[in-house]
């Protein structure tokens, strides 16, 4: 059985990964201090700047493997050219000795603002260009007509490439830590997971008492946990193997992307809980006579796929033994039974999910044409060429111009400001701003706070150690190890994460892997203020050209979320391609991902004088959207099904379907105009504006005149008659399910087809169910939201949004 979230086993591998990252850290920081402390004077004269060569060590080889640090070998040979070419040519053209502080400033921003505008670059390659850009400029403005024209930018090559071999080496020894078994494992791992899931829920399905089913529940949702961790260490490191296949050739067939066949047994498992926590009470009324012997038959079955993941590459195909197909069919056909109530939806969609793990899914993820003609061009001679053109031409477009031109701002103000406050140490300040440039929005105050934190917490380790160990060089080093392994544990915090640990590995690994630089204690206090200086001139520009609150942006953005949900409850049929419901989904599921990094983002800012975060309400609309989101994809899937199994008899699906598409009519002007008011909704600033504005425009409204579709489910909770005609649909729906299942019956004997009509239309009415009780929530706390927004007022959400509507319509 899977260690769960908080085992022995889990702190056990836990410690094992914060072991080996600290120990590969470690060695590739002990190769580069060998050589800059006791290499030959020839390597000492080319490595110039060996504190640069351990940011490069820090930037590369932090969790890395072989792949990665591969990759990293090119994004370094890339950033140098990017970086230190134009710098030769400024060098040779106008000479150290006739820079200025503010000269210097602005030619670090332009070179900043070149290197950090183009989109396709790599993140970890516009470090260490930005890296490069400060260590060249501002060492050529200190040290003057005394710099090397030519040799300085080739001594700050020099020095990152130092740092890129040490990388090298230290994933290689003692032996390589490739990502491919990284891949196998987790696979492995997802795999017992997943297997260990499956049993649990089909032990809770067949129980007969409530309390066992919950527990039985409960012990498969601290093994989701770990699950979608292993999901994800799969999806981080997939990316890394195609670098490691280049010299070693036997490792082509992990090329494959096991990743997206993984995520889709997920969804399937993500179901099956769906459908065990809307089942009031068992045992259900399905599991009788030989049912639950069937039932465990098919889910043997399942587990062979979990089987093959475990003990075979990721790359090979998911295959059953022909001879169990027959008893398969068989279990499926004891287990089916015509529903006749919400409960019986609920056991059908899990059977439903169940059989998405035996066999795959007919929807596939939609590829637009371009996508496609790009694919197959870029086996072409000429493919590479085209695509550097298309990028760069979308690259000039103003979403692309203004976070380079922060990052030029921020990085040449904290040049100007960290050379007036000390020439010597400058360079300082711009360092931690360069390395740590972010690829999207993150939260600013939070980021800078534990980058600060993170440079003190590793300074002040640095000067200690450099108390203790004055006199011996060697063990003043190793006491970097204990240090790494801190700071491993400080990358895997919520308090510090990535940003914070980086920043205290650096601060530590700058005092104590070098000498010659000064009094410890002077340089610890010197690059914390010179730290302070940049981290505050990036929340400058932040707040200066990026006024806008995470909180703001997470408003608008679930006003999009919902626009985009509209539009899927919109284009859901019965007679329809799923092509537009599946492209609508696709759109959501990205609408609602941006969604939650801005509600994440949102969460750990300081308020101010601004009103707080409701993070808990944005959260349950956050998680009723995620749900909408797999029930979208399920309906899609269980409407495809249908139409598979009406081909097969020779009737069409269309004809017989007007019955049910009536009543999806009923569900989609429902929950649709529903959605449509929370989307008004969701724009409302305040009730006090609204009423005003209504005023200055002399605007009337009246709820009874019609202005506004009344939404149904509104005022539920004080009012049954909704309530009933919620029931009332899906009472329909079943009704004409079963005229449904007679008709296709009539034509055909064939027991497996009829099987097969009953579980996918048992599947499509728990989506619509759900769907109803997930906007149900979303009301809940759009209510509660608003509510918190206008504190002392009466809230009515009907009301309310006849006001909106009159406003803007």
């Amino acid at each position: 059985m899977p260690a769960p979230t908080n085992s022995p086993e889990r702190v056990r591998a836990v410690w094992r990964w914060c072991l080996a990252t600290a120990f590969r850290t470690g060695l590739a920081c002990t190769i580069v201090g060998c050589l800059t402390l006791y290499g030959p004077a020839s390597i000492h004269q080319q490595i110039a700047f060996p504190a640069f060569s351990y940011v490069t060590v820090i930037l590369i080889a932090t969790d890395a493997t072989l792949g990665d640090t591969l990759h990293g070998c090119w994004l370094a040979l890339y950033a140098s050219i990017q970086s230190l070419g134009p710098a030769l040519l400024t060098m040779w053209l106008i000479g150290p000795a006739k820079f200025t502080s503010g000269t210097i400033s602005l030619a670090v921003a332009l070179a900043a603002f070149v290197v950090a505008l183009p989109e396709w670059t790599h993140l970890v390659a516009k470090r260490i260009a930005l890296g490069q850009i400060v260590i060249v400029y501002v060492i050529a403005f200190i040290k003057g007509a005394h710099t090397e024209r030519i040799m300085h930018p080739l001594h700050v090559a020099a020095s990152t490439a130092i740092g890129v071999l040490a990388c090298i080496l230290a994933l290689l020894l003692p032996y390589p830590r490739l990502a491919c078994w990284e891949v196998k494992e987790n696979c492995k791992l997802l795999a017992e997971n997943a297997s260990e899931r499956l049993k649990l829920y089909v032990k809770a399905f067949c129980e007969k008492d409530s309390a066992l089913a919950s527990s039985s529940i409960s012990q498969a949702k601290s093994l989701t946990i770990s699950g979608a961790k292993f999901l994800q260490s799969i999806k981080r490191y997939q990316g890394s193997v195609k670098w490691e296949r280049l010299p070693f050739r036997f490792l082509r067939p992990y090329y494959m992307n096991p990743g997206k066949k993984l995520a889709e047994l997920e969804l399937s498992l993500k179901g099956m809980e769906m459908a065990l926590t809307n089942i009031s009470s068992f045992p259900v009324r399905m599991m009788e006579g030989k049912s639950k012997e069937g039932l465990q038959l098919l889910e043997e079955h399942i587990s062979l796929i979990f089987k093959q993941i475990k003990n075979s590459s990721p790359c090979d195909p998911l295959t059953f033994p022909e001879s169990s197909a027959e008893n398969i069919i068989e279990s499926l056909q004891t287990l089916h039974i015509t529903p006749t109530d919400d409960q019986d939806l609920c056991s059908l969609f899990f059977l439903f999910c169940m059989k998405l793990l035996h066999c795959k899914p007919l929807t596939k993820p939609i590829t637009s044409k371009q996508e496609n003609e790009g694919s197959n061009n870029s086996s072409k001679q000429n493919g590479f060429f085209k695509s550097i053109r298309s990028n760069w031409t979308m690259n000039l477009s103003s979403r692309r111009l203004m976070p380079a031109f922060k990052c030029s701002l921020a990085l040449g103000l904290a040049i100007l400001f960290g050379l007036l406050y000390s020439k010597e140490n400058g360079y300082w300040s711009g360092l931690p701003v360069a390395i740590s440039l972010a690829s999207a929005r993150e939260p600013t105050f939070k980021v800078a706070n534990v980058k600060a934190q993170g440079t003190v917490l590793g300074t002040i380790y640095g000067v200690v150690g450099c108390f203790v160990f004055e006199r011996f060089l060697p063990i003043r080093f190793l006491s970097l190890l204990p240090w790494f392994i801190v700071t491993s544990f400080l990358r895997r915090s919520k308090m510090y994460g990535q940003a914070g640990g980086i920043s205290a590995a650096i601060g530590a690994v700058l005092i104590l892997g070098r000498k010659n630089f000064g009094p410890p204690s002077e340089f610890a206090i010197a690059r914390i203020t010179e730290t302070f200086i940049g981290l505050s001139c990036s929340i400058m520009v932040e707040l200066l050209l990026q006024p806008t609150r995470a909180a703001s942006l997470a408003k608008t953005q679930l006003t999009k979320c919902l626009s985009s949900l509209s539009a899927c409850v919109g284009s859901m049929s019965l007679e329809a391609n799923q092509a537009i419901l599946l492209e609508n989904q696709r759109r959501l599921k990205l609408e609602v991902s941006v969604l939650e990094k801005f509600i994440g983002e949102a969460d750990v800012e300081p308020n101010f004088w601004f009103l707080p975060f409701h993070s808990a309400c944005f959260g349950k609309i956050l998680g009723s959207l995620s749900k909408m989101v797999d029930l979208l994809l399920f309906s899609a899937q269980s409407v495809e099904f249908l139409e598979q199994e009406s081909q097969k008899m020779g009737i069409s699906w269309k004809e017989s379907a007007n019955k049910l598409e009536g009543d999806l009519q009923l569900f989609k002007e429902m929950v649709g105009s529903l959605i449509k008011c929370f989307e008004d909704l969701s724009l409302l600033k305040s009730l006090a504006f609204l009423d005003k504005e209504l005023e200055n425009r002399n605007i009337c409204y009246d709820p009874e005149l019609g202005k506004s579709p009344n939404p149904k489910i509104f005022k539920v909770s004080s009012s049954s008659d909704d309530e009933n005609e919620i029931e009332g649909i899906i009472k329909s729906y079943l009704k004409h399910s079963k005229e449904v299942i007679d008709k296709f019956h009539d034509h055909d004997e064939d027991e497996e087809q009829k099987s097969e009509m009953i579980l996918s239309l048992g599947a499509m009415g728990f989506c619509l169910m759900n769907l109803i009780e997930e906007a149900r929530e979303i009301e809940k706390g759009i209510q509660e939201l608003v509510q918190w927004e206008n504190p002392g007022k009466d809230i009515n959400l009907y009301e309310i949004s006849c006001k909106v509507r009159a406003l803007y319509n």
